[in-house]
């Protein structure tokens, strides 16, 4: 047993979207999440220097005692998340677009990918790809401006739904029955996606409980999880400003 608390990265606010489904599946874990906010997005940046913020963030949340850290981010875990694994010596759980369980159940044999343009190029995503070619069409898409409207928490305005229905709609129009959200920012647009769909038969897959089931496991195997009576504590930490630390503060109690 192990109170100390998980760790969480992202570029911004958009991890907040898993850090929803590890509080709601492991109760009596404390997380400390760290939201970058100076260097937000990643998505265009170089490897290299995504890799380098990411090793900055594991380096405050390990000072906050962190036991398992999760890289609550697709791009930051394309770009160091191997790096990660064999420099220290606790265990990291990534994200990765949900290519295999849109495979295995899609109909139409035609599968849409939303993420950044650096997750798409990776290798992780382009290993992942390659397994499932020959069982259907995998399209992708990057969300241009998705994260930037979610850090401006813009989601419900007008531009947010036409930005939307500029990357969503061709995928739907080619066929897609599943369309996997490869950035954790963008479960918070998905509102936006299904007035897109309407009433076409297509599923949005979000991989944050499958992560949430990934990050149970990993604590139980390396028996590392909370005592059940822990209570537990939430905190919020950040490259930018104190103004950036209550905006988390803000968004998590919205969606926590």
């Amino acid at each position: 047993m192990n109170n100390s608390p998980i760790g969480m990265l992202d570029s911004g606010i958009g991890g907040l979207s898993v850090w929803k489904e590890v509080k709601r599946l492991l109760p009596n874990e404390s997380i400390v999440y760290f939201g970058d906010g100076k260097n937000c997005p990643y998505g265009g940046r170089p490897a290299d220097e995504i890799r380098g913020f990411v090793v900055e963030a594991v380096e405050r949340l390990l000072e906050r005692g962190a036991k398992l850290i999760v890289l609550a981010c697709n791009t930051a875990t394309a770009a160091a998340v191997e790096y990660l694994r064999d420099n220290y010596d606790i265990p990291f759980v990534g994200m990765e677009p949900a290519v295999k369980p849109a495979a295995l159940t899609s109909k139409s044999g035609v599968v849409g990918i939303l993420a950044t343009k650096c997750s798409l190029e990776g290798d992780l995503f382009q290993k992942t790809a390659a397994k499932y070619s020959d069982k259907v069409n995998i399209l992708t898409a990057v969300g241009e401006s998705f994260v930037e409207i979610v850090e401006k928490s813009q989601e419900e305005t007008a531009e947010a739904l036409e930005k939307v229905r500029i990357v969503v709609e061709p995928l739907v129009e080619a066929g897609v029955d599943k369309i996997v959200l490869g950035c954790t920012h963008y479960p918070f647009l998905e509102a936006n996606m299904r007035k897109v769909i309407g009433d076409r038969d297509v599923e949005i897959i979000d991989p944050a409980h499958a992560v949430a089931e990934r990050v149970r496991f990993l604590l139980n195997e390396n028996d590392i999880a909370a005592e059940e009576s822990h209570v537990a504590d939430y905190e919020f930490i950040s490259a930018a400003t104190e103004d950036y630390v209550e905006k988390l503060l803000k968004k998590s109690s919205v969606i926590g």
